[in-house]
């Protein structure tokens, strides 16, 4: 490893925090041909983060093992349609790298995903290429692969949320009701009102189903769309109670490729 520091100079003191889902930087870059490029890119990723956020304040989280989704899921496994096969060498690497340099966290049963959920608040900004999380959490939030900010709001979010309810998830596998597509799902809605979005969806749930399988179904589909977004979602789901958010600063250590 070539001990070359990595200029953070520039990054306010203070700032929002930035919450960081670093699930996906570690598919940016494992594919570079050595790891120090591997590392070295991934250092100049989440430096571009920070320096978008305009903060040298953030927290990290990775998703490591199965989370409680696999045990949910029983029409089809979770990501049942997501390729197999060994990731490369590089990639477990990039992970203990985020791990032992960045302090990233991991939670087992939990995705990333709801980890930078349940700490979201005023003073957070997400960092994510994850629909999902952008559309489903209210806040503004930022696209890392885009380089944008978004602002979800609260009707968004449930239309978000009630949308995928109907139509499933097809990146995570989850069938959600057969033959409904995007136009339909937002057709439905658009004939509501976003308090009645829990009802109507149940009901298309029983219309297809029967009662108990219908209630069933909408049950298990909404445990594997839902972000969970407050520690009484993990618990509930988990039986685990997180700590409180740890903040860390990059300023406070050195960055070496």
């Amino acid at each position: 490893m070539i001990n070359e520091e990595i200029d953070v100079s520039g990054l306010p003191t203070d700032g929002p925090v930035a919450l960081i889902d670093g699930d996906s930087l570690l598919y940016f870059e494992m594919g570079k041909p050595t790891l120090e490029d591997a590392i070295d890119g991934l250092n100049q990723r989440l430096l571009h983060i920070l320096n978008q956020c305009e903060t040298a304040r953030y927290a990290g989280f990775l998703t490591i093992g199965r989370c409680f989704r696999y045990k949910a899921a029983k029409t089809k496994d979770y990501k049942h349609n997501r390729k197999g096969g060994s990731k490369p060498i590089i990639f477990y690497a990039l992970k203990e790298y985020l791990k032992q340099k960045w302090k990233f966290e991991y939670t087992p049963e939990l995705e990333a995903d709801d980890l930078v959920a349940v700490y979201s608040d005023e003073n957070t900004l997400i960092c994510s290429p994850d629909k999902d999380v952008l559309y489903q959490v209210t806040g503004r939030h930022y696209n890392y692969r885009t380089a944008e900010f978004i602002d979800t709001t609260y009707e968004e979010a449930e239309w978000f949320l009630w949308k995928q309810m109907l139509m499933g998830d097809p990146g995570d596998g989850i069938p959600g009701l057969p033959k409904v597509g995007p136009k339909t799902a937002e057709l439905w809605l658009e004939e509501n009102d976003a308090y009645d979005y829990p009802t109507l969806v149940l009901n298309k749930y029983i219309e297809k189903f029967g009662i108990y399988n219908g209630i069933s179904k909408f049950a298990e589909t909404f445990k594997l769309v839902y972000i969970l977004k407050t520690k009484e979602d993990v618990l509930r789901e988990t039986d685990l109670e997180l700590n409180n958010l740890v903040i860390n600063n990059v300023n406070s250590f050195k960055l070496c490729v």
